[in-house]
């Protein structure tokens, strides 16, 4: 099978000069276009004017990569505090919120599922199962992905789990990572996999919306609720993926040569459940649980995964040691909290009732009715996530928006704030999203293959989308 990093070395020098480029551009924007706002004589209140100073600082640089999205995150926190536009409390307080420790709680199932072997395993169970043609291959991998987002949360993980799979699949058959069979493997589990992020509250970008629906639009958000409502979509998105990935890319080969048994030689290789395995998936089990069963007992799916995560990190019951959670890559935690801490600074300091008057009043005549507004707020949500790429960053700095302009013109704001969450899902260029890059680094496919199958799958989804949220949602108590 191959490694890895030998499959990224070619590719990530070549994208290096590119990106310095845009991140000298880009810290030249971050500190222009907010000191130009600062001093424009607008004539509007100056402390809502110097928010939105430092509010562009922290989109301008998310947008542009200036630097790393915690640290733009980090100096937007402190500039909020230090230039005494709100008080430390306020300015920090996303930090003090449950969403960015239920991230760190996910990253942890992550983790779990990783170091144990368990989400590899559930793999090659449900690929075995579903046969050893191409056709049923690919079937399965997708399947898998779906699957995986219940054990490992995290969309760039599951990108590097599944590319690992697939990798020893396009050996298998004796192809190369430009074959159509390794072009459609990698091109569809990439793009499947941050729609499923949406889909399901596990990824960033899901769990930093529920905090914000929550938290802005004052209404629950249940994790049994939401997979219900989009159940339907994601059964169909997978049926539809499959069958647009092989009529795109028809394979070079129908079927896997020694068929299942190279699946069977894998489980053999891995060995019998390992102790580990099976505290790691009696723990994710139990999360699971309660979260499919919390409109029962009501209690947060941030406690859940972040009181399930650290019993991972418990000697003796979990399987996580000191050394696993230094590993941990912080920063996205860091992030999440910014992005949650912006929304509130633009709360306490009436700033958002202001944008909301100013930006999306021209929505006002266009939703009218569960319809309109499916088709509206999720391409509105599609177009802003062109300009501003990173997905955890568009909800951040939207939904609070959204929330607003839901509760002044009589929109149910979990209604709003899924259709505004599944929006994100829908890319069409690889720089909208983390997960879509680490897919594009392996080299198989190309960004005009990104390109293709976006447009295809955002008016996919759109249609769905449209079909199921004005008919299906209010059966289900998410009503208009």
């Amino acid at each position: 099978m191959s490694a890895i990093p030998e499959l990224l070395a070619p590719r990530v020098p070549a994208l290096r000069p590119v990106a310095a480029s845009r991140a000298v551009v880009g810290r030249i924007l971050a500190v222009a276009i907010p000191a130009a706002f600062w001093f424009a004589p607008f004539g509007m209140n100056p402390k809502i004017q110097h928010v939105i100073a430092v509010t562009l600082f922290m989109i301008v640089s998310w947008i542009t990569h200036a630097m790393d999205h915690a640290i733009a995150g980090l100096l937007g926190c402190f500039l909020y505090w230090a230039l005494h536009l709100v008080a430390f409390p306020v300015a920090f307080s996303g930090f003090s919120e449950p969403t960015p420790w239920f991230l760190f709680g996910a990253m942890l199932f992550g983790m779990m599922a990783s170091k144990t072997g368990l989400a590899r395993r559930i793999a090659y169970l449900v690929m075995l199962r579903i046969g050893s043609t191409y056709s049923r291959l690919l079937l399965g991998l997708i399947v898998s992905n779906f699957l995986l987002t219940f054990v490992a949360p995290s969309g760039i993980a599951r990108v590097i789990l599944m590319a690992t799979i697939a990798l020893g699949l396009i050996e298998a058959f004796g192809l190369d990572l430009k074959s159509n069979v390794a072009r459609g493997m990698f091109v569809i589990l990439t793009y499947t996999t941050g729609i499923f992020d949406k889909v399901v509250i596990a990824g960033a970008a899901a769990i930093t919306a529920r905090g914000l629906i929550e938290s802005v639009g004052h209404v629950e958000v249940l994790w049994s609720r939401w997979l219900l409502a989009f159940l339907p979509i994601s059964v169909l998105t997978i049926l539809i993926a499959w069958r647009y990935t092989l009529r795109s890319y028809p394979p070079e080969k129908p079927a896997l040569p020694g068929g299942s048994a190279i699946l069977r030689e894998e489980l053999r290789l891995m060995g019998p459940w390992s102790s580990a395995e099976k505290k790691a998936a009696a723990l994710i089990a139990i999360a699971v649980a309660l979260w499919m069963t919390d409109f029962l007992h009501h209690i947060s799916p941030a406690m859940i995964g972040l009181g399930v995560g650290l019993l991972a990190a418990i000697p003796g019951i979990g399987v996580l040691e000191t050394n696993d959670l230094k590993k941990v890559n912080y920063l996205p935690i860091f992030f999440t909290a910014a992005a949650i801490c912006m929304g509130n600074v633009l709360m306490a300091t009436r700033t958002l009732d202001f944008l909301t008057a100013e930006i999306v009043a021209w929505l006002q005549p266009l939703v009218v009715n569960s319809f309109t507004a499916s088709l509206v707020l999720y391409w509105s949500g599609c177009v802003y996530h062109v300009f501003l790429g990173d997905e955890v960053g568009m909800l951040g700095t939207s939904i609070p928006i959204m929330m607003k302009f839901a509760h002044a013109h009589g929109l149910n704001p979990l209604f709003a704030g899924m259709i505004w969450t599944f929006s994100a899902g829908g890319r069409i260029f690889v720089y909208q999203s983390a997960v879509l890059v680490v897919g594009y680094s392996y080299g198989s496919f190309t960004a005009k293959d990104m390109f293709r199958v976006g447009v295809f799958f955002t008016l996919v989804e759109s249609i769905l989308l449209l079909v199921f949220a004005p008919l299906y949602w209010p059966l289900i108590g998410i009503g208009y």
